[in-house]
């Protein structure tokens, strides 16, 4: 297994379904392949069914929460989402530096971006750091910034076309979380 060809840098981003999805999908074939994964969830702190599943891959997959259990909006962003986020890319350098992983998923960073939890120099500093150094870094969430497109090797946008949100259908377990 070579692993020489790791570093490039992936955003999944749009209004549409599946972008932590794509992901963690990536991170299961990756794993597959004995690769070492570590996913950093920004804004999330809910026992979801990636997490518990993700739990049972074992030594080669982590997934660490930097966030609160209720959903953030932009009203409702504070202090303590702001210290939470950057724990979480704090804990995300240090992985890099002492861990190395083959895969790392920084989930929702760009909703954390976005909602100015994090300061897009900070992250564009941080993958302008690592990027190329053996480690492929996905970007999940909607609204990337438009500085983390242009750095990015890979760009997919999920576009909804309907979704059964719109007809106030709550999120459900096994499916959304």
């Amino acid at each position: 297994m070579t692993k020489k060809h790791l570093g490039k840098v992936h955003i999944y981003t749009g209004d549409g379904k599946g972008k932590t999805t794509a992901a963690l999908g990536l991170a299961l074939r990756a794993v597959g392949r004995g690769y070492k994964v570590v996913v950093i969830q920004f804004m999330k702190k809910q026992e979801t069914g990636e997490l518990m599943a993700l739990e049972k891959l074992g030594p080669n997959l982590e997934i660490h929460q930097f966030g609160r259990e209720e959903f953030v909006t932009t009203e409702e962003a504070s202090e303590d989402d702001k210290k939470l986020a950057d724990k979480g890319l704090k804990f995300a350098q240090q992985v890099m530096a002492e861990q190395k992983p083959d895969i790392l998923i920084l989930d929702e960073i760009n909703m954390a971006t976005h909602f100015k939890l994090l300061s897009i120099e900070t992250v564009n500093k941080f993958i302008d750091q690592w990027r190329g150094k053996g480690t492929e870094i996905i970007l999940t969430g909607q609204k990337a910034h438009r500085d983390l497109r242009e750095r990015a090797d890979l760009v997919t946008e999920m576009k909804k076309v309907k979704h059964y949100f719109d007809e106030n259908i709550e999120a459900r377990e096994g499916i959304e979380y």
